[in-house]
């Protein structure tokens, strides 16, 4: 009976917490322009928080601080990363902090505790000959292929091209419009995180990129046995959003790092990104230029890059300076 009795109230609990979610991120769409990715990373956070809250009986607005604790010992024990748990935690404490502004939570039981301190990790990035070598790999592919992997190829090329000489995130890489092909500027008009619009340039080879497969694009459609259904996106696909996924994306993405003999763990599009701002940086770029090319809301976002310059700063002294080249006098 008194099992019966917790598991009904860990249902409640649950549907409960549920419409609470919602409505936390509703105020996120909102009020805070939270894009979809953000909120689905909130709501699957926050469903792993509530189902270990149902498991004792407890709806959130009921939580105490000792609570939150013993479910951060739990996420730990579960062998999570440290990324993991800080976001999660973050999650949690965002959560409780709606539920106390809207008067659902009589406290605020997430508000003293602190996240465990962590080093940030460097970004992965490729050197300016791999990117080189994984451009010219597709390259040849897009040149040498034939019927519908002609079509494929060409899709990668224009996409690598993209990424490397804009810096986009993925999300706003697959989910361009076809307009952005039909521009004659030089530069785009991205819309990223938070609805924020912001300009980058393009380069000649990806202008090159796109026109190439926006041309095979419309002759595939053209052919009698061609695609007739119109598309709004540059990257169509049959997936539900009706553009290419990052996923398959990325899996080509590291299909094609093998052909170009690079290691396919090293490479995905997100390292791509990180490529292009550290190649900025290292050109010779201001930090803020590459905030905004980013996207980056905060420059302390960006600083990461700047580790890419440390080693080159000492080449320089070591080479130029010339305290660096006299040997050490005897004492």
């Amino acid at each position: 009976m008194r099992r019966c009795a917790t598991e009904a109230g860990a249902t409640r609990a649950t549907n409960r917490d549920g419409h609470l979610v919602d409505s936390f991120l509703e105020m996120m769409s909102a009020e805070r322009g939270a894009g979809r990715n953000t909120l689905e990373a909130y709501r699957r956070d926050l469903e792993q928080y509530g189902q270990f809250l149902s498991r004792k009986g407890l709806a959130a607005a009921d939580a105490t601080t000792g609570d939150i604790r013993a479910y951060l010992a739990h996420v730990k024990a579960s062998g999570h990363a440290g990324s993991t748990q800080a976001r999660r935690l973050s999650a949690v404490r965002q959560f409780h902090r709606f539920l106390y502004g809207e008067g659902i939570a009589a406290a605020d039981p997430a508000a003293i505790i602190e996240a465990p301190r962590r080093s940030r990790p460097l970004p992965k990035t490729l050197g300016i000959a791999e990117v080189d070598r994984l451009l010219a790999t597709a390259r040849e592919r897009a040149g040498s292929a034939s019927g519908p992997a002609r079509l494929r190829a060409l899709r990668l090329n224009c996409l690598i091209e993209l990424l490397y000489a804009t810096g986009l995130r993925v999300s706003e890489l697959v989910a361009l419009p076809l307009g952005a092909a039909r521009t004659q500027d030089r530069f785009l008009i991205v819309r990223g995180k938070g609805g924020r619009e912001r300009l980058v340039p393009l380069s000649e080879p990806s202008r090159q990129a796109m026109a190439d497969y926006t041309a095979a694009v419309e002759a595939a459609v053209e052919a009698p046995q061609g695609r007739r259904n119109a598309s709004q996106w540059l990257f169509s696909s049959h997936a539900g959003s009706g553009h290419l996924t990052r996923q398959h994306f990325a899996v080509e993405l590291k299909d094609l790092a093998a052909a170009a003999g690079l290691d396919p763990r090293t490479v995905s599009p997100h390292v791509l990104r990180h490529a292009f701002a550290s190649h900025l940086l290292a050109g010779g770029a201001d930090l803020r230029t590459v905030q905004q090319l980013l996207g980056h809301a905060d420059i302390a976002t960006t600083q990461i890059y700047t580790h890419i310059l440390s080693q080159r700063l000492r080449d320089v002294v070591e080479s130029h300076h010339p305290l660096a080249r006299r040997p050490p006098q005897a004492s």
